[in-house]
């Protein structure tokens, strides 16, 4: 059978992945927090009909004389450039300026995301739009994070030092650095927790899992826990919700790509049927 029919069909495959992640990426461009993804081709095996030859005295050296054998995908790459910041206004949604994830608790497995439209819920958890809890530290006498990772929340058990009896919180705001301070009724304003902040070795390691959130994989490297502002992890704005990557002129431009190279595998296909089909009326 003819090599090209087989070259041909994977261009089909690979041309019609990359129509995938570029529809997928259109679909997105209004998410909040959604990182978009490119496509990534490479050859396949080439087949080898002469090897190369050294020269010799009176003659001189020749090339390898190969014929690739197709295309396959060599990797979807997650672009996590920032996107653009949309106000709000609220005082749950939260905005990552520079690196890192929130890390959020989902059905008992940590998964991180840079949506930060959060919300409390009945029971005075910070929650995902989808119910998975917000993680942070507990705060010493001084301020400082202490402990491991906990729900952030805004019940007053556990402060140091303790709230009176009887001071109830009466509004709270988070600030560039993720620490939630409430204002009491004695008028006393305390630092109740801070917001934790992820970074990774590797981000473009991360594997997608839904929900504009994603988790560890084994070349993203393990979670490197603090909170914002420090190391290399960005800070925090308030009020405010970081919107898709998506470049909407690059997508279009990836669909007419897309589009040209399935169109030219198809061709390609058609002419090693019309090859094949002389090759069998040869004998009419």
């Amino acid at each position: 059978m003819l090599r090209s029919l087989f070259a041909g069909i994977s261009g089909l495959r690979v041309n019609q992945t990359m129509l995938d992640v570029t529809g997928n990426n259109i679909a997105n461009a209004n998410t909040t927090g959604f990182k978009a993804s490119t496509t990534v081709f490479k050859d396949t095996l080439s087949q080898m009909l002469t090897g190369a030859s050294g020269s010799t005295a009176d003659q001189g050296g020749t090339n390898p004389i190969q014929i690739g054998l197709g295309v396959q995908l060599a990797s979807t790459n997650t672009n996590f450039n920032q996107g653009s910041a949309q106000s709000t206004g609220r005082a749950t949604d939260l905005m990552l300026q520079g690196d890192g994830f929130f890390v959020v608790e989902s059905n008992g497995q940590q998964v991180y995301t840079r949506a930060g439209a959060f919300n409390f819920d009945e029971t005075d958890f910070l929650v995902t739009p989808a119910g998975a809890r917000v993680q942070g530290y507990a705060l010493d006498a001084t301020g400082v994070p202490t402990g491991g990772l906990t729900d952030v929340t805004l019940g007053t058990a556990g402060l140091t030092p303790p709230v009176p009896a009887g001071v109830e919180l009466k509004t709270y705001t988070i600030g560039a650095s993720g620490i939630v301070r409430g204002v009491f009724s004695d008028g006393v304003q305390r630092d109740m927790m801070q917001i934790a902040i992820a970074d990774f070795n590797n981000p473009m390691g991360l594997e997608k899992v839904g929900e504009t959130s994603f988790r560890e994989s084994a070349n993203s490297g393990a979670a490197q826990l603090g909170v914002s502002g420090q190391g290399a992890r960005g800070t925090l704005l308030a009020g405010s919700v970081e919107m898709s990557n998506v470049d909407l002129a690059a997508e279009f431009t990836n669909l007419i790509l897309a589009q040209r190279g399935f169109q030219a595998s198809s061709r390609v296909i058609t002419t090693s049927d019309q090859v094949l089909e002389e090759l069998v009326n040869i004998k009419r």
